[in-house]
Order: structure tokens, then sequence, then C-alpha cells
């Protein structure tokens, strides 16, 4: 992590998150990193439905595809790299091996990971199998990917 946020400020580039089932373990990691306040704008935690549409998910969106789906995880990173202006969005959602009794739909194992980078307007889309038995390890396997995923977009 230490490395994308001195390639953001480098960039003078910005980001924010949008996390569910990592509970704001990625701005946890972000904030760890000295320097971070100058790239970091905000971090959402939004474990519920309610919250990722007041946060600016599209209800039809989550609807048609499911709350754990990659097109609610694109929705995530847009709207909260709208709700911030910052360069880049992340968003994640999924289930950590557990059900979930308000979504039944999707895997119970499977984890949406989208980086959107608004000033080109695309999205960096990854999808996880967790493989780990709690939720700790599992996290900190999810956070792994999405700084391998944001190594590449960066």
């Amino acid at each position: 992590m230490k490395k994308i946020i001195e390639k953001l400020i480098k960039l003078n580039k910005t980001i924010s998150t949008m996390e569910s089932c990592t509970g704001g373990a990625l701005a946890n990691c972000i904030t760890n990193i000295p320097g971070a306040s100058e790239v970091f704008k905000y971090g959402a935690i939004t474990y519920s439905n309610e919250y990722k549409i007041k946060m600016g998910v599209s209800k039809s969106v989550i609807d048609e595809y499911s709350v754990y789906s990659m097109n609610t995880a694109n929705e995530m990173s847009k709207s909260i790299s709208e709700f911030t202006n910052s360069n880049y969005g992340v968003g994640v959602t999924g289930k950590l091996k557990r059900q979930d009794i308000n979504n039944l739909s999707g895997e119970d194992n499977i984890v949406y990971m989208s980086v959107y980078d608004k000033d080109n307007n695309h999205y960096y889309n990854k999808e996880l199998t967790v493989i780990y038995e709690t939720r700790e390890e599992n996290k900190k396997y999810v956070i792994d990917s999405i700084i391998e995923l944001l190594r590449e977009v960066l």
C-alpha cells in the first residue's frame, strides 16, 4: 500500500473507498501509511443495501443483479468517486464464507472488487474466491488482492 500512496502523491491523484464485506479494512490499510491524507478523501462502509443506495448505488442494479455482483461493485466505485470528486474510487462487495439472510443470492465465498478511474471513465475489475476459514484472514486476502489491482491500474 505504501507504494500505491507514494504513486498517487506523485501523480497528484486522489482515492476514496466504498466497502461492504471488508468493513473498512481497506480504508484502515490506506490510513496506516504516512502521507495518506494527501490522497485519501473518504472511506464509506456500506454494509446494508439501504446505505449503498443512499451513497448513490442504483437500487435497480441491486434488484436486477443482486448486491453481490460486479455490477454493484462498479456502482460502488463510481458513486464514491463522484461523491468525493476523487480520481479513483474503489468498491468492494461480496461474502466471506457466510450466508446473508437478507440477500440470499450469490455464492457465499465470492468477492467483487472494482476500481473506477474517473479521469478515463474506466472500470478495472477483479473477482476473488475467498479460501480461508476466518473473516479476518479473508479480509486480508481481499485487501491484498485490491492492492494488486491498484498496482495494475496505477
